[in-house]
């Protein structure tokens, strides 16, 4: 409304979280808007560091949660490394500390083309490939866990991305 971009960036913090150091520091030297982007290299399933450098971002600003989290191209890599219970907690946690979450669920066949990946390679399938329940279409998955199971709604579904993945808002219910 009228606001530059500058103007716009110096009440606008956002965290970006990667588990791999090098992308992290990549995007941080490409970074536009360094005054409102924080960098962090974080693996979001490790849950004392997790709370340690999320509470400590939000603290800086009064808050106890994020207005909003985008995961992006994240559900996938979390389902296959921890299982059908560690995408859940993860989601859990997500919702935990959002008031809104746009998720980026990759879709099953993303999940077989990673294995076949891994098979070429000569190396063993994800320790969790095989065992996983939850499966088929993950972005109706997602909105499972995340309405039914977390106190989410689904607000609006974007359609799809050039890779065929759904974009999905979620709020948290009013309690």
């Amino acid at each position: 409304d009228g606001e530059t971009c500058s103007d716009a960036s110096r009440e606008l913090h956002l965290l970006c979280c990667d588990i791999d150091p090098v992308l992290v520091e990549r995007a941080e030297k490409e970074c536009p808007f360094p005054d409102a982007l924080t960098f962090i290299t974080l693996d979001f399933m490790n849950q004392r560091t997790r709370k340690v450098l999320l509470s400590s971002f939000l603290s800086q600003f009064g808050r106890s949660v994020f207005d909003i989290g985008f995961c992006m191209s994240v559900t996938m890599w979390i389902h296959l490394n921890h299982g059908d219970h560690g995408l859940w907690e993860f989601l859990a946690h997500l919702s935990s500390l959002c008031h809104y979450l746009l998720v980026e669920p990759q879709p099953w066949k993303c999940y077989r083309a990673a294995a076949r990946r891994l098979r070429k390679l000569g190396l063993h399938d994800f320790d969790h490939f095989r065992s996983l329940t939850i499966r088929g279409d993950m972005a109706s998955e997602i909105v499972q866990i995340l309405t039914q199971d977390h106190g989410m709604e689904l607000v609006c579904c974007f359609g799809n991305t050039s890779w065929d993945r759904s974009l999905l808002l979620f709020r948290a219910k009013e309690t």
